[in-house]
């Protein structure tokens, strides 16, 4: 997030698109509410009828992959209506022209067919954006998961600077990370082609500090993406895996290639605080401490780093992460020697100059810090790009829409997005063993409009096949208008219906390299009995 989560109450227009709040942030849902007590005004965009979208000023549902069209759209409205911020723009940003001479084609009856938004709708959303400074974005998955997931986030950081929404407190850009410490697994280097504070491996200075630091010399060439993995799982390029804290036997997209890949493999080794589906085939099991039980920091979506502290000790034969790797490390021929976590956190900070170099377990106290903390007298960064952009100007993209990989054929008639419910988090490895969260949602289901239910003599309940090029699977049905004609929705928690069955993994964004989870196409049948 480039501003802080308490900055949302204080917003004069929040804008949440590609992310069901209420369900997957519910604390930050509360913060939307408060701001919309105050008088901010509340736009979402959601392929479906989420919670927030009651209390919203426009609500819309643009058809799945539809977003960069969507944005484009808005801002084509904004600059028609010289509502854009035009002294900002000249003063902090660059390329203006390549945006503006991309948007020009997005006039609102074109953006309509593609979107499905009306164009009365699109208008009252530019409007609203632009006018009720200051304007915080809010996005999350809904937003990466496509074959165009950069370019949907580029469009949405053309749309803040569009309207002098970034470097001003309760604006900004804000994506919802998916897990409590994604933020912090990425600053500590959890990519395959940087180390702390995204120091790049390709560049020589960088290396040869960390070289010189680890005392050994490292490699500069980049790692692989689990995208680069499974293909070399299968060609026998990739023959162990290693796999901390991760559930790809279920989470990752279509399961029975991925399976299939897995099966490939020589060895396989996860480290893991409960059994799920990935760690019950691997050849060891290494079991981990979990949050209660350790020491260390988490870094949150809001670039907060903050100490957590064990409660209890571990159970049976379980070690905190750093323990694991540390003693694998050793007896592999890499002396790990760390006495404690903290030892470890000073070495990163001493390593990671511009983002945590101020940072100590005794600065971190009760509420932490947020980077960058470049020295020790620095009191943190509650929202980034204040009075100039890190990098010097802002700089805009014209982005072009594109179709998502797949859309609906004869053969495949319905478009199928994934995501989480409100009980629920990412594989249910954690909550589906919570009575208290189990007996909410004890199984998997497929959200269908009344429509589309009526057409097949769908009832709640009924069993259903779901089908796409990759394989098939089955969930009972959930009939409710939450989602629109012709398109499905699954919850991906549940083992016993995997929905990853369905999506495409061998779509993805070039970029990123992250699959298109949220856009697949399927047929659905009544199973008979």
């Amino acid at each position: 997030m480039t501003n802080s989560i308490t900055e949302i109450e204080d917003a004069g227009c929040i804008f949440v698109i590609g992310s069901n709040t209420t369900a997957c942030h519910p604390l930050i849902a509360r913060r939307i509410y408060r701001a919309k007590e105050k008088g901010a005004k509340l736009i979402v965009a959601d392929p479906r009828n989420i919670q927030l979208s009651r209390f919203a000023d426009v609500a819309v549902n643009h058809r799945l992959g539809s977003d960069v069209a969507l944005l484009n759209g808005m801002m084509h409205i904004i600059i028609r209506n010289a509502w854009h911020a035009r002294d900002y723009i000249a003063d902090r940003t660059e390329r203006f022209e390549d945006l503006q001479s991309v948007v020009a084609a997005y006039p609102p009856d074109k953006v309509s067919a593609i979107t499905g938004v009306s164009a009365e709708n699109l208008e009252r959303m530019a409007k609203l954006y632009a006018t009720n400074p200051p304007a915080a974005l809010i996005y999350a998955m809904g937003i990466t998961q496509h074959t165009t997931g950069v370019d949907n986030v580029k469009s949405c950081c053309n749309l803040a600077m569009l309207c002098g929404n970034v470097g001003i407190a309760s604006g900004g850009v804000n994506p919802l990370r998916g897990q409590n410490n994604v933020q912090g697994a990425c600053d500590m280097g959890g990519l395959p082609n940087v180390f702390t504070g995204y120091q790049p491996v390709s560049d020589p200075d960088v290396n040869k500090k960390f070289s010189r630091a680890w005392r050994k010399n490292l490699s500069d060439k980049p790692g692989m993406t689990i995208t680069d993995m499974v293909p070399a799982m299968l060609d026998g390029r990739l023959k162990a895996l290693y796999v901390i804290g991760e559930n790809p036997k279920l989470s990752d997209p279509d399961w029975n290639h991925f399976n299939h890949a897995l099966k490939n493999l020589e060895f396989l080794v996860v480290q893991e605080i409960f059994l799920s589906e990935t760690a019950q085939v691997a050849d060891v099991v290494l079991p981990a401490a979990s949050a209660a039980e350790k020491d260390g920091t988490f870094t949150n979506s809001e670039r907060r780093c903050m100490r957590i502290h064990k409660a209890v000790e571990p159970v049976g034969k379980a070690l905190a992460d750093w323990q694991i790797i540390s003693k694998l490390s050793t007896v592999m021929g890499y002396p790990m020697e760390y006495n404690s976590p903290e030892e470890i956190f000073d070495e990163m900070a001493a390593l990671t100059p511009k983002s945590y170099a101020g940072m100590t377990y005794e600065r971190l106290g009760l509420n932490g810090l947020q980077w960058p903390c470049p020295d020790r007298e620095h009191p943190g960064t509650p929202y980034l790009h204040k009075n100039q952009f890190i990098q010097g100007k802002g700089k805009f993209h014209g982005i072009e829409y594109k179709d998502p990989a797949e859309l609906p054929t004869d053969e495949y008639p319905y478009f199928l997005t994934t995501g989480r419910m409100f009980a629920h988090y990412h594989t249910g490895t954690m909550t589906r063993i919570s009575p208290h969260l189990d007996i909410e949602q004890r199984t998997g289901y497929v959200s269908i409009h009344p429509e589309d239910a009526d057409k097949l003599a769908v009832k709640n309940g009924d069993p259903l096949i779901l089908s796409s090029r990759r394989g098939e699977m089955e969930a009972p049905a959930r009939v409710t208008p939450s989602v629109t004609p012709g398109t499905l929705f699954l919850p991906i928690h549940f083992g016993e219906n995997p929905t990853n069955v369905l999506t495409n993994a061998e779509a993805f964004d070039p970029l990123a390299k992250i699959p298109e989870f949220k856009v697949s196409a399927v047929n659905i049948k009544k199973l008979r009995a």
